[in-house]
């Protein structure tokens, strides 16, 4: 929840800048990375919004897997499924992809096409040390202007100083495999003040955490207790830089 004027509502709650003028005084659980059997999740778009819902979220993006092969059938889907489902849900739920495994070099082209469809959150699978993804997929994710780089592996300092300059997202994650590389992330982004978030990448029922869940994520991954609700409300500066575009 934001307020203009935190002391308004707030009270003895922790306070502190969410954006310009606004400021944030309690912490909801927002995933921005989630998959559907319209990729290789297991649930329906809806009942996934309605498991979530019940976990407790505010908010979360449907990033199905999409390439060249199935980008013009999965996301128009998922844009129709959330258009029909919004005034039947409390959840802010926004349509997304995750270019996954796709070419460095058609990256540009990919994010282009999955903003030109009607995603509003575009994440791009990034160099995890549990797949083998082609080296330079990090930096084409934050060149060609992705909101987030997911499970984005041994990054280049590099590399996070550019998602930084960029204002591009990059991925703690919740997900076995992926999440072993989450410290070395951690140290070099809060080295250099880049944007972290903190997502499930959920495929299954399973996959979903509360909000300590996240909490212990971030401590585990050597973020300090005191930073990890800022780290988790980055998701809703996302969501409230959707929402100014």
């Amino acid at each position: 929840m934001l307020y203009h004027n935190p002391y308004d509502a707030c009270q003895d709650s922790p306070v502190f800048d969410f954006w310009p003028g606004i400021s944030v005084c309690y912490i909801v659980m927002i995933d921005l990375h989630m998959h559907t059997l319209l990729s290789d999740g297991v649930l329906l778009p809806s009942e996934l919004i309605q498991r979530a819902y019940s976990m407790g979220y505010r908010a979360l993006a449907l990033t199905d897997h999409v390439d060249m092969s199935n980008i013009d059938f999965v996301i128009p889907r998922i844009v129709n499924v959330i258009r029909e489902i919004s005034e039947f849900t409390t959840l802010t739920v926004i349509p997304g992809a995750e270019i996954t495994h796709v070419p460095p070099k058609l990256i540009p082209i990919m994010v282009k096409r999955a903003r030109d469809l009607g995603a509003k959150i575009v994440v791009v699978h990034g160099e995890t040390l549990a797949e083998p993804v082609a080296a330079g997929t990090n930096r084409a994710g934050i060149e060609a202007g992705a909101d987030i780089i997911s499970h984005p592996g041994l990054i280049s300092p590099e590399d996070v100083m550019l998602a930084k300059e960029r204002g591009v997202a990059l991925e703690i994650t919740a997900r076995k495999g992926h999440s072993i590389s989450n410290g070395h992330l951690a140290k070099i982004a809060l080295e250099t003040g880049a944007l972290l978030v903190i997502n499930t990448d959920s495929h299954a029922p399973e996959d979903l955490i509360t909000l300590e869940r996240a909490r212990m994520i971030l401590r585990a991954s050597g973020i300090t207790e005191k930073n990890t609700d800022h780290i988790i409300a980055n998701s809703e500066k996302l969501i409230y830089k959707i929402g100014r575009n």
